[in-house]
């Protein structure tokens, strides 16, 4: 799973700002990449309320982003 904040719908909302990956790359520049056991451990982990969900909604070409 590569996840991409410029890819994002949500980029620079209220979703955003709570958004586990605005966590992870703080100060990171360029995309997230997580394999499948990575992927579920994040699921595990915000399923259990202890870190904040993954919140992107990809956008379609050439939309913009909401915020």
């Amino acid at each position: 799973m590569i996840i991409d904040c410029d890819d994002c719908r949500m980029q620079h909302t209220e979703a955003c700002r709570d958004c586990v990956v605005s966590f992870v790359l703080h100060d990171l520049a360029g995309p997230l990449e997580l394999d499948d056991e990575q992927a579920e451990a994040l699921d595990a982990l915000s399923g259990a309320g202890l870190v904040a969900p993954l919140r992107l909604v990809p956008r379609r070409d050439g939309e913009a982003a909401v915020g």
